[in-house]
């Protein structure tokens, strides 16, 4: 759990400073479960550039609350947390000295957002709340208002935690939370977790992750784990002792952070040399005759396939589905071995080519029809899916070919001016496995919007 905060000045001297107005947000990971804003009488003149900073004015605080009569909500609000602020060393400062002046010592653990961003979010022209999140696409209200700056921190907050693909924030987290200290029953856990489409991780009772995995219902699969009596499940079911997850929306989107994940952290209980994810692939060459032939053969790592399958049988489903979509040749495409003619031939639905009737530059512009389609080589593009909600999709952006990573925006200029796409987007690794899970989902999912650019 996170207090995301932001608190507004008098100004003035180092440790002389009042607070004018606090916003806190407390945030799940998730979405925001509770609130706090409020102005504040800071008993002290606020500076005279403060003020044309901010627009609070001594004025408007003469009737606020002291920070003495808000100090209880403050604690209750932040209690469990860790407090994450943009320059979080400012705002904890303060919290702690306007809690020093009660008499009270207010300790919280802390996150910087400016500190994350330069980690997750490199080579930014600037680090400042206003100017990155401009850059990213994020849109901001009442600048230099504490609620408008929280708010903003908290959706930069959110991209954060996207990109932490190796799960450091979300480990701490769990590894300080004193509710999570208590042995959970397994029911516990299960009715806490959404019917949502995401990635979940198990937890030990030290934050490692021991386990991830993806489900396009993870109250379900948790459950399946929880009551599963492999040997697998009985060892997770001995050792969970918190689960979280990280919602997706698509299915695509949950199956590369997957994926990715696995290989970042190695969960004990997903296999650390896991196989590959597909076996036999589609293939091309060109015979004596100048025909292009298409073969599915078992998957070499030596070789540039069209496309990759999970099985032969796949393969062999997809093979006899476009000849027919594409008009192709049994025999050049690999399903009827003969020396003569196809057997589509014979019944007057093939048109030749594997007797040499239709000429191979006719015949190979359908089969080139079909590798475009179902390659992604050397394309510029993005794919729009599904996002966490209703007016957020998710991208997954391809370059010159090259898996580059996922992201996800709200607004269409974010996805139309590529400086700001790649700023949003959480690199990740271009590999065989992700070529494989893309080019699956195209096939599976026919509907698939994608955007393609120079």
């Amino acid at each position: 759990m996170y207090a995301i905060l932001d608190i507004e000045t008098t100004g003035g001297k180092y440790n002389e400073e009042g607070i004018t107005e606090i916003a806190i947000y407390k945030y799940d990971g998730h979405k925001v479960v509770d609130q706090f804003i409020s102005l504040l009488n800071p008993e002290r003149d606020i500076q005279p550039f403060v003020v044309n900073l901010t627009g609070i004015n001594n004025s408007m605080l003469r009737n606020a609350p002291k920070f003495y009569e808000v100090a209880k909500r403050i604690v209750e609000i932040t209690e469990d947390c860790i407090l994450v602020a943009h320059n979080a060393q400012f705002d904890y400062r303060i919290l702690c000295t306007e809690f020093r002046r009660l008499g009270f010592e207010f300790e919280r653990k802390s996150l910087c957002t400016v500190e994350l961003s330069k980690h997750l979010i490199p080579d930014q022209p600037s680090y400042s709340l206003g100017k990155l999140v401009r850059s990213l696409g994020i849109p901001v209200t009442d600048r230099h208002r504490a609620s408008g700056d929280a708010l903003a921190t908290v959706k930069l907050f959110k991209m954060l935690l996207d990109k932490d693909s190796d799960k450091t924030i979300i480990k701490e987290s769990v590894r300080l939370n004193p509710k999570l200290q208590l042995e959970p029953r397994h029911l516990d856990i299960v009715a806490e977790l959404p019917s949502i489409t995401g990635v979940y991780y198990i937890h030990n009772s030290d934050g490692d992750i021991i386990y991830i995995g993806k489900s396009n219902n993870i109250k379900k699969r948790i459950n399946q784990h929880f009551t599963g009596t492999d040997r697998k499940s009985k060892k997770i079911q001995t050792q969970v002792h918190a689960v979280t997850y990280e919602s997706t929306g698509s299915e695509l989107v949950a199956l590369l952070k997957e994926s990715e994940e696995i290989k970042l952290n190695k969960p004990i209980f997903n296999r650390a040399l896991r196989r590959s994810i597909f076996t036999h692939a589609l293939y091309s060459f060109k015979d004596e005759n100048n025909y292009i032939n298409l073969k599915i053969d078992i998957a070499d790592g030596r070789k540039k396939p069209i496309t990759t399958f999970s099985n032969r049988q796949s393969g062999k489903s997809f093979i006899t589905n476009a000849v027919e979509e594409y008009n192709l040749c049994q025999k050049l495409a690999g399903l009827y071995k003969t020396k003569t003619s196809c057997f589509n031939y014979d019944i007057k639905a093939c048109t030749g080519a594997c007797i040499k009737k239709e000429d191979p530059e006719t015949y190979n512009i359908r089969v080139e029809n079909l590798i475009n389609k179902n390659s992604y080589s050397k394309k510029n593009m993005v794919i729009i899916d599904k996002g966490r909600d209703i007016d957020e999709r998710s991208a997954i952006l391809i370059e010159d070919g090259v898996f580059k990573g996922i992201g996800f925006f709200h607004l269409n200029y974010q996805i139309n001016n590529i400086e700001v796409l790649e700023s949003i987007i959480t690199p990740m690794q271009n590999n065989r496995d992700t070529q494989h899970i893309i080019q699956s989902y195209i096939r599976r999912n026919k509907r698939l919007k994608i955007v393609v650019f120079n």
